[in-house]
């Protein structure tokens, strides 16, 4: 697809992934209007602090007002849909915000966005609506079993987009995403709690250590949104996006202290924040085949590689995030 001059609406445009996906799309000439969540400062999130800040028509709302998002929609062909409440344990204190904004906020963007007669919905779902893998790898008819509120929030939208899909004939491609990290991440995900406890604290102190994740670098799960939002054949499907490559908590941290690099720096346990057996997702790894064969996408960032570079990123950006406390996930 030729981007240059697509009008292009990103909601959550400025978070982790949203701010990284608006300056790919304005890289390409995309006419990108970012959907930030209100707040009483106005702030744009990571868009604040973005080069491509001025190129953006920025517009704050929210996704559970139905005035707010038709307003948004209004003239738009593409929507990447983003925006979503995403702290796990936070989840556990207030279902109903989760249900409200990542399942009901989602309807709100799918109903307009049919109304709007746009080219094509993009879906940011989550490797966390299949809960702890019976198999692995997962590919995107393993069995989905959320093992806590954001996850079933998020397997609700997933869900209905699919629903809307059959139904009313809506262009929505879901994409299943593995756990990306990269700048601008979240402090409470795990390489940049591990990250900010070596440079605050000077030891790395994670829990669940035996857990495994499936890492993607930013960029290469920006190429996957970005694919999705091309590839013809891809209207109506559901894809996951993951390396494949299946790491420990534990080995993940040890590879953080390696960059850090600073002297003696240790590794413990944190035990006492640790999730509940029952809560935690033990296991994920993505099946890949899928996107490879009908987006051509495949990624091209090593954990080994994409570890050390967020490690100095963090280093010269660590102001942006709070000063000591706790990092812990």
């Amino acid at each position: 697809m030729n981007w240059s001059g697509k009008r292009v609406l990103v909601t959550g445009a400025g978070g982790f992934i949203g701010s990284h996906l608006v300056e790919a799309l304005v890289e390409r000439g995309a006419r990108v209007r970012g959907l930030v969540h209100y707040h009483n400062d106005s702030s744009w999130g990571w868009l604040d602090h973005s080069p491509v800040r001025g190129d953006v028509e920025v517009v704050q709302g929210d996704i559970r007002a139905w005035d707010s998002v038709e307003s948004a929609m209004r003239e738009q062909q593409i929507v990447y849909h983003l925006a979503a409440l995403e702290s796990v344990p936070y989840s556990y204190l207030t279902p109903q915000d989760f249900l409200a904004t990542n399942a009901v906020g989602s309807l709100n963007i799918f109903q307009l966005a049919l109304r709007a007669g746009v080219e094509r919905v993009v879906y940011q779902s989550t490797s966390e609506v299949y809960g702890t893998a019976q198999r692995v790898p997962m590919d995107e008819n393993h069995p989905m079993n959320p093992s806590h509120p954001y996850g079933a929030s998020k397997l609700a939208a997933d869900r209905m987009a699919i629903a809307m899909y059959h139904t009313y004939n809506l262009p929505v491609v879901v994409v299943r995403s593995f756990n990306t990290y990269g700048p601008r991440q979240q402090i409470r995900d795990v390489i940049p709690a591990a990250i900010m406890q070596g440079l605050a604290l000077g030891e790395v102190r994670l829990s669940n250590l035996q857990s495994t994740r499936d890492f993607m670098y930013i960029s290469d799960a920006v190429a996957g949104l970005l694919l999705a939002g091309e590839v013809v054949d891809a209207v109506g499907q559901v894809i996951n996006l993951g390396t494949g490559q299946e790491l420990s908590v534990w080995q993940v941290g040890e590879m953080v202290v390696e960059a850090l690099g600073e002297g003696q720096m240790s590794m413990v346990e944190d035990t006492v924040h640790a999730r509940s057996a029952t809560a935690e997702v033990h296991r994920l790894c993505a099946d890949n085949r899928k996107a490879r064969a009908l987006l051509g996408w495949e990624a091209k960032v090593a954990v080994a590689v994409g570890i050390p570079m967020v490690v100095e990123w963090f280093r010269q950006h660590r102001n942006l995030y709070p000063k000591g406390g706790r990092f812990c996930i």
